[in-house]
């Protein structure tokens, strides 16, 4: 029997293996600015902040929690509301599958039905995959930071990512929270799609 892919929201329970898949980036890569991997405690904090607003998708093979991507606030002030970040992490044996694509294009249908108008994304370089993989989800380059980063024993730049998600209104009304979100026909119908796309794809490796 082929492994089954499928995407949801993120639950209490994913906390330590969402860590797992972070704990590489923390500690082998500099795509993570963070020198030490969270505590599960300190992570689950973090988990609990942002999907008071944001939506958390995971994606699963056979149950097993292979990537995930998540809305995040950009800045706080409050006429920043409407343009949140996004970030994405995958268990590097399931790349090249079509699971961040399919992961990034829910996370942004969701957040435009929830009335979030921009994105953002830093990617930390030189990370052509990374890079080019934004480039393909629509995002337009924005602008480099340079020299923003030290980490094992460099300095890094980021490269800076914008994608509109939805028109602007003349008169924004405050985002939905994810609960209302949850509410909307719109969620379920955009899940189901995630979800059925996800049926085609061949997680073999």
């Amino acid at each position: 029997m082929a492994d089954k892919l499928n995407m949801r929201l993120i639950k209490n329970t994913d906390a330590e293996a969402t860590l797992e898949i972070y704990r590489v980036y923390v500690e082998k890569t500099a795509i993570s600015f963070e020198y030490e991997v969270p505590a599960l405690h300190e992570w689950q904090k973090r988990i609990e902040t942002n999907t008071s607003e944001y939506p958390w998708l995971v994606g699963t093979c056979d149950g097993e929690i292979i990537g995930y991507a998540y809305g995040s606030k950009h800045r706080y002030r409050t006429a920043y509301m409407w343009s949140p970040e996004s970030t994405i992490y995958l268990n590097e044996k399931f790349h090249g599958l079509g699971l961040a694509k399919v992961l990034y294009q829910s996370l942004f249908r969701l957040m435009a039905v929830q009335g979030f108008v921009n994105v953002y994304a830093g990617v930390a370089t030189p990370n052509p995959k990374s890079e080019n993989f934004h480039l393909s989800m629509g995002f337009s380059e924005i602008g480099i930071f340079r020299n923003v980063g030290y980490k094992f024993d460099k300095w890094h730049d980021t490269r800076w990512f914008q994608k509109q998600l939805t028109e602007l209104p003349p008169k924004p009304s405050y985002p939905l929270k994810l609960q209302e979100l949850k509410n909307r026909p719109e969620f379920s119908a955009i899940m189901a799609q995630a979800n059925e796309q996800l049926t085609k794809l061949n997680p073999a490796i």
